[in-house]
């Protein structure tokens, strides 16, 4: 995953959204931290890996992916406000990790992050974000690409007044 590639990207959005919507000089951590806890409850929800009373099956890995990618953006986003510009290579993850186990991990590091704002707790935060990517099914490549197509969407957003 090229990091460095993503936060210019992310940098691009977020100057944009905030010259756009005259956001300069206004706070926006608490609300880019509520925002990605909200995206993490919607991939959890559409993995539906905690439903144990439905036998409804996940929604399709595409759909899946879009909403793993929404909470990357406000990963990366949270990352620029507090001056951290690089991500790790996740160690390898426990094969006994649930999926529902990562979501838990990721939902303590968002908490970390919030409270701590220090680069150890943004890192534990994107590799636990990574960890539960693998944990969903998800693939590296796939998630980078996903990021650039959902990005470029982004931006067509603006573009509409959205």
């Amino acid at each position: 995953m090229n990091f460095e590639k993503l936060f210019a990207l992310q940098k691009q959005l977020d100057n944009r959204i905030v010259r756009e919507h005259d956001l300069e000089g206004e706070d926006l951590f608490e609300n880019k931290l509520l925002a990605l806890k909200v995206e993490v409850g919607e991939l959890a929800n559409e993995t539906r890996c905690f439903k144990y009373w439905s036998k409804k099956a996940p929604s399709s890995k595409e759909t899946v992916l879009e909403e793993y990618v929404d909470g990357i953006h406000f990963i990366l986003s949270l990352g620029l406000e507090l001056g951290f510009t690089h991500g790790v290579i996740p160690a390898e993850s426990d094969e006994q990790l649930t999926a529902v186990q990562a979501f838990h991990d990721v939902y303590r590091a968002i908490e970390r992050v919030a409270d701590e704002k220090t680069e150890s707790a943004f890192l534990q935060l994107i590799g636990g974000y990574l960890v539960l990517g693998e944990r969903i099914g998800l693939k590296i490549d796939e998630i980078d690409q996903a990021y650039l197509k959902k990005n470029e969407v982004n931006h067509n957003r603006q573009d509409q007044g959205y």
